[in-house]
Parts: C-alpha cells; sequence; structure tokens
C-alpha cells in the first residue's frame, strides 16, 4: 500500500517532535518498603521528523509500547527509546510518563494510617545511543508565613503549597528520596488522615517552623544537592496564597558537582 508519510512535505521544514500523547499503560513502580507497586501512567511519545517526510507513522508508538515489559527502569525507558528510534527512522526520541504513587503514612500522634498519593513523572531523550533521564515528583506541603506571624497579634496565614523537583543521578534512586526531602522543606507535611491530637500537633509545628516559598524552594535545593547520587535538579516551588487570588513561586535549577 501507498505510505503516504514519506511523500515530500508541502512545506519543507523539520518537526522538532511529533507522536503521541494521553496513552494508557499499566505500570510496575519499584517501591522502598514493598518492593514494587502497581499504577497506570499516562504516556506521551514523540521522535523528530525530517524536512523531506510529510508525516510520522503514529501506530508505531503504540506498537512499541506493545513491547515494553512494564517494569519502569533506566534498562527498560532506554530500551523503549531505542526501539522507537527504529521502528520509526528517527534520531531523536522522546518520552514522558506520569502516574499516581502512593505511600503509607503515619499521623505523627495518634499513629492512624492512611494512604497519600503523589503525582511522579519520569522523563526521557534518546539521541545517538544516549539516554537523558530525569525522575520526578510533586509533593504538597503546608507552609506559614514569616511575616504575617511576625505582625499579626493573634495567629498567620497559613496554606498548602506544592513543590516539584525533578532530579538526574548516577545509580538508582528511589522515589521516597525526593519525596522525603520536599516534605522536610515545607513548615510541615500534608497528611491524608489526621485525628484531633494529630492536628493540634501539625499545626503547632507549623506555627514553630514559618517558612516563606524562598525558604521552602532553598531547603530542598539544600537537600537535593546533598544527596549522593543526584547529579542535576531542578525544585520549583509554588505556594497557593491563602490570602492573595495569586499564586507565590520560586525556583532553583543547578548541576551538582560530585567528588
Amino acid at each position: 500500500m501507498e505510505d503516504v508519510q514519506k511523500h515530500p512535505a508541502p512545506v519543507a521544514m523539520a518537526i522538532d517532535r511529533v507522536g503521541v500523547k494521553d496513552l494508557r499503560l499499566p505500570l510496575v513502580v519499584r517501591d522502598r518498603a514493598e518492593g514494587s507497586q502497581h499504577t497506570v501512567a499516562r504516556v506521551e511519545l514523540s521522535v523528530d521528523l525530517p524536512e523531506r517526510f510529510k508525516g510520522t507513522h503514529m501506530s508505531r508508538f503504540v506498537e512499541a509500547l506493545e513491547n515494553f515489559s512494564e517494569e519502569l527502569d533506566y534498562a527498560s525507558f532506554k530500551k523503549l527509546l531505542a526501539d522507537i528510534c527504529g521502528r520509526l527512522e528517527a534520531r531523536t526520541a522522546f518520552a514522558r510518563f506520569t502516574f499516581p504513587y502512593f505511600l503509607r503514612q503515619t499521623s505523627p500522634v495518634s499513629g492512624s494510617r492512611g494512604l497519600m498519593g503523589y503525582t511522579c513523572h519520569v522523563r526521557g531523550e534518546y539521541r545517538d545511543g544516549r539516554l537523558d533521564f530525569t525522575l520526578g515528583v510533586d509533593v504538597p506541603v503546608m507552609t506559614v508565613c514569616p511575616c504575617s506571624k511576625a505582625i499579626s497579634r493573634e495567629g498567620a496565614h497559613s496554606q498548602r503549597a506544592e513543590v516539584r523537583v525533578r532530579a538526574r543521578f548516577k545509580g538508582f534512586l528511589w522515589l521516597e528520596d525526593l519525596i522525603e526531602i520536599a516534605e522536610r522543606s515545607g513548615s510541615s507535611p500534608v497528611y491524608t488522615l489526621l485525628k484531633r491530637e494529630d492536628e493540634k500537633y501539625v499545626t503547632e509545628t507549623a506555627f514553630a517552623q514559618p517558612t516563606f516559598v524562598e525558604d521552602v524552594v532553598r531547603a530542598a535545593a539544600k537537600g537535593l544537592s546533598e544527596h549522593p547520587r543526584i547529579t542535576w535538579f531542578r525544585v520549583e516551588v509554588e505556594s497557593f496564597e491563602s490570602i492573595h487570588d495569586h499564586s507565590a513561586v520560586a525556583a532553583i535549577e543547578r548541576t551538582v558537582e560530585k567528588s
């Protein structure tokens, strides 16, 4: 049958990325406490397209996913992208997996247990046999405003913030490591289940540790810089301000030199 995609393009211009997104894929992810957990990823796949081709072969992205092992790690991700490059005769292939990841939390006083969900990201770009692989997670925290606390006779405004961490690394990096660094950076972690004694503890702990969005991003960056396996990171914090109709944001990106 005629391969229309390989016809000359009416506008001879190379395309940086063309592909598919919002595919669903069962996924097995490493879990530090349980060994592994099953989840479902939203998948985006794309390749570069030379100026001489009219289009790419969209079905081949789905065919490549059919050969994916479902177990997510560096090797399986690299194999997937190498397969996509081969199937689509591309020099560069890109993939992004976004998936929920759950940890069982213990409330700080009552010891009540509850599942906490985090949005995780895996991003990879494969080019000339080399894979740039990035792991990320979005972590909610609580913040209390230091300025509001200093100038108010009673209380201070507090809000939820989100710490978005992206990291490259040597060896293996647990998602839990990134989550713990992020949760330590705010005034308090956020919990799924709190009894009254827990709520009292969390509120008092948070108000004893007020943090600007700048404090949160610096604390997270310090923790990421000190991790022995992280070689690059970007951390962004968005504070969903409770007394303003806007958010406060801060970001730090660094390459980490390891001795």
